[in-house]
């Protein structure tokens, strides 16, 4: 609860993915990809229920094993690719309605955002609590490339006029800095969410300013391997050791090696010893 105020957490959980199959249940660091967002809700003090709403049996199923009251089933045409986050909340919260079930607050939390964790949903709803004039808190961090350098690009790929005049030697550090949505947190007053239909409504919305590395949200296979890295520095650290390995190599052989004779190479002098 926020000052007596209850909360109810929604995890968004389809079966279909275009780009990355399956990618709800993906393996990330020895637990399905849904499974971090579930723990953090569970675990956040301020959240009264958390459900997880899906059309798939096999990511119900899963969920299962978090908490028994997790899965909400949707209606097949709830899980079609034209159909908004937003109108998922609206049946949930239609749907509780009929049981005389009634929340506050809602917060969205998508499992593509599993290093987003308890500690910045305590933090979240901790500021909601402390400034009645907030309504709505949606996370954000830094933009990882800074807007003002992007452009679209014509047929002919002309970029004669891709920058403004005005940028064009100013330094990246000179610039404004630049926030963008990282897809982590959103939390609104129902009724408000229910009126504009909107995790950001024009009034009482303000930013909850997360760190670019826990801002990862996996859509790609490249974000969920970057997000293994974020959980496993030891990977990271191992790569730095190999790569030293094959360094010294070539500076003693004058050759590069593949894979395969990479790996050769390396048992060679797990043997030697």
């Amino acid at each position: 609860m926020i000052n007596g105020k209850k909360v109810l957490a929604i995890i968004p959980a389809r079966g279909g993915s275009k780009r990355l199959p399956r990618k709800n249940i993906l393996d990330l660091g020895g637990k399905p990809l849904i499974a971090w967002t579930i723990e953090a809700a569970k675990d956040c003090k301020y959240i009264d229920r958390v459900i997880l709403s899906t059309e798939d049996e096999e990511i119900g199923k899963i969920s299962e094993k978090y908490g028994k009251d997790l899965p909400f089933y949707r209606s097949a045409e709830l899980a079609e690719d034209n159909i908004t986050t937003y109108d998922v909340v609206k049946d949930i919260v239609n749907q509780l309605k009929e049981q005389n079930e009634f929340y506050d607050y809602i917060t969205l939390l998508q499992p593509t955002s599993p290093l987003r964790n308890v500690n910045h949903l305590n933090e979240a709803f901790k500021n909601i609590s402390k400034n009645n004039h907030v309504s709505s808190l949606v996370s954000v961090c830094i933009a990882e490339h800074h807007p003002l350098w992007a452009n679209t690009l014509p047929e002919d790929n002309f970029i004669g006029n891709f920058m403004p005049k005005e940028i064009h030697n100013i330094r990246s550090q000179d610039l404004p800095e630049y926030y963008r949505l990282n897809g982590a947190i959103y939390i609104c007053d129902t009724k408000i969410l229910l009126t504009e239909k909107t995790f950001l409504p024009e009034y009482g919305c303000y930013a909850f300013i997360m760190p670019q590395a826990e801002s990862i949200d996996i859509d790609t296979e490249d974000d969920l391997n970057l997000a293994r890295l974020h959980l496993n520095p030891y990977i990271i650290e191992n790569s730095n050791f190999f790569i030293q390995i094959h360094n010294e190599y070539k500076q003693n052989r004058s050759e590069v090696l593949d894979i395969e004779q990479f790996k050769n190479y390396l048992l060679g002098l797990v043997n030697e010893k």
